[in-house]
């Protein structure tokens, strides 16, 4: 019997992937004492934190890093290992109902709920909460159809370590925390290394330093409570990080420029198959890696009437239009925070207590606290 003809596994609400969102949806859910299941196509929880680089280590510390609940046990700032480690402790320490190697190929609506097919066979839920990953579309330029072929090209999703790299130079595009953190890992390895982008801006503390940890709680209540869709300086501040990566928190322009990369203007042409920097700078490389963003995948979602015509999920603090249908861990859900493990905790409480109420909210309203991307 195929998992087509399976009688569907009748499930009040599935949450879709099992990493931190997913784990603080299911904590939720559990408290308020919801049949739920999480589904997950990794082979284990944590398994996107292990699919990140080597040198990866959060920016938060402990207490702004653990998920509700349980503290993350560990000193100082989590490494990526750390982290998803901790996450799959976390989902066995409150037997949360995660059925991992359990992809999702395709949600739709019929008439009380949905179903969703998966590689393991068919659930039928009354509701569905998506809280896959906002980075596993990589975005790269149309440009990088003209590069040399000889060259090299990697996207930040798929850089591990130095070791990927060609002999010879290395151009990192995108300024931005992940771009900075592979440039000091080229430089640091004996590659010439150049860093193109415009620059973010940083922090303006050391992260690393004992000073920080009086400002870090400051920061931190700034990202989750004042640049929220609610404040005008939160919506100037989305309006202006939209498409752009934020400010160099651990990095700093003075730890780039003491290690030796060199830093050039955007890549904006190709010429003779080699990049060229808006400054004119054409430097001689062997790889690139493109730390230029990336996107999330709703492809399974066969809900037409959940996406914007920009492609986006329409919706309010994680709450669409289409009964049933919820986010978590979008980027600018609510805050600045909500894309990051700091604001999950808030916006899952949200959601749960609006799935408490029958009327979603409607298409006009949710398109106004949408932001739409050109």
């Amino acid at each position: 019997m195929s998992a087509q003809d399976e009688i569907p596994q009748q499930v009040g609400t599935a949450v879709i992937g099992a990493g931190q969102a997913g784990l603080v949806m299911g904590h939720h859910l559990q408290r308020a004492g919801e049949d739920f299941v999480i589904l997950e196509a990794a082979p284990r929880v944590g398994d996107s934190w292990r699919r990140r680089y080597d040198s990866l280590r959060l920016f938060s510390p402990p207490r702004y890093a653990s998920l509700p609940g349980w503290p993350i046990p560990v000193r100082g700032f989590p490494t990526r290992d750390e982290m998803a480690d901790y996450l799959e402790a976390y989902a066995s320490r409150f037997a949360l109902p995660v059925r991992t190697g359990t992809a999702v190929h395709r949600i739709a609506r019929v008439s009380d709920g949905f179903v969703v097919e998966t590689g393991a066979g068919t659930y039928f839920a009354g509701r569905v909460v998506v809280t896959t990953g906002a980075h596993v579309r990589p975005v790269v330029p149309e440009l990088a159809a003209d590069l040399d072929p000889g060259i090299r090209q990697i996207h930040s999703l798929d850089y591990r370590g130095p070791e990927q790299l060609a002999d010879g130079g290395v151009l990192v595009v995108g300024a931005a925390n992940s771009g900075t953190d592979v440039a000091l890992d080229a430089v640091a390895a004996g590659h010439p290394t150049w860093l193109a982008g415009r620059h973010p801006g940083q922090v303006p503390f050391d992260l690393d330093a004992p000073s920080s940890r009086a400002v870090i709680p400051v920061v931190m209540f700034a990202f989750r409570h004042v640049l929220t869709r609610r404040t005008p300086m939160g919506r100037r501040f989305i309006a202006s990080s939209d498409g752009h990566g934020v400010m160099l928190v651990r990095n700093r322009l003075a730890d780039l420029d003491r290690a030796g990369v060199v830093r050039i203007g955007r890549i904006e042409a190709v010429q003779d198959g080699r990049p060229m920097s808006t400054d004119g700078v054409a430097p001689e490389v062997s790889t690139v890696v493109w730390c230029t963003g990336s996107r999330p995948d709703h492809a399974f979602l066969d809900l037409p009437e959940a996406f914007g015509s920009d492609g986006e999920p329409v919706h309010v603090r994680g709450v669409s239009p289409v009964e049933g249908l919820y986010f978590l861990g979008l980027e600018f859900q609510f805050a600045v925070a909500s894309g990051t493990i700091q604001g999950l905790d808030r916006d899952a409480r949200h959601v749960v207590r609006r799935m408490r109420r029958t009327a979603p909210p409607t298409r006009a309203d949710a398109r106004e606290r949408t932001p739409v991307r050109g």
